[in-house]
């Protein structure tokens, strides 16, 4: 079998479970290191006469990250396509098992048992109000109905806006200041928030530096993130 992703946690859970069946994946797809796989552009411009030129048989893709006119085009092309949908941990855990099981064709790793395990373990010793930045010019957090939002909540993280009628709301600064947060939770992906870029911008509030990989991936990486995450905001 021959599989093109176009998501890097799934070109990582595909690469840790059967590297063989991966012939191309997006510039994006930077796990595991030295992948050897054609390169078909990006998340969000994949060069679809590319893709179809490998003859793959199954593309696999995400609802969030994926446009949709791309996979219609690939499915036009009669490229076979499965699109998953990740708003949270437990539905992270189950399309990634369809995806390797019934979309590939695998039987189910043991790296995602161990995942599994990992997260059941978890309840927060306390909870804390936070607002959570994914980008900035303009600043855009987490909003509703996340899975980098889901696994904050299993950690004792409290997102302010979970509530807001948008996904990834666009919040003027001075809102977010005066949202009764007493914690700002910065991932260096998709912006690379770091020391010197992002908490200069919440004078009084604790800012936490996190793995945006452990945040907001879902595969291998959900292993080791809820101990990752749990260090990193104790930090602060």
């Amino acid at each position: 079998m021959q599989v093109v992703s176009l998501v890097p946690s799934l070109t990582e859970a595909i690469a840790a479970t059967a590297p063989g069946l991966l012939v191309g994946a997006t510039a994006w797809c930077t796990h595991p290191a030295g992948l050897d796989v054609e390169r078909i552009g990006g998340t969000k411009n994949p060069d679809v006469a590319r893709i179809v030129s490998l003859a793959p048989d199954l593309v696999v893709a995400n609802e969030e990250e994926n446009r949709a006119a791309d996979l219609d085009a690939l499915r036009e092309a009669g490229v076979s396509v499965l699109v998953t949908e990740v708003r949270t941990v437990d539905q992270a855990f189950r399309e990634l098992d369809r995806m390797l099981t019934v979309g590939c064709g695998l039987a189910r790793p043991d790296w995602l048992d161990r995942a599994e395990a990992a997260w059941a373990s978890q309840s927060p010793d306390s909870v804390v109000p936070a607002v959570v930045p994914i980008w900035r010019r303009p600043w855009m957090v987490l909003g509703r109905d996340t899975f980098a939002g889901d696994v904050l909540a299993r950690l004792g993280v409290r997102n302010v806006y979970a509530d807001h009628a948008e996904r990834y709301p666009k919040i003027p600064l001075p809102e977010l200041l005066d949202s009764g947060a007493e914690l700002v939770v910065l991932p260096d992906e998709p912006y690379a928030f770091s020391a010197s870029d992002g908490p200069e911008a919440f004078p009084g509030l604790r800012s936490a530096l996190v793995s945006g990989r452990h945040l907001t991936w879902y595969g291998p990486s959900l292993i080791g993130a809820p101990d990752l995450l749990r260090r990193q905001l104790r930090a602060v």
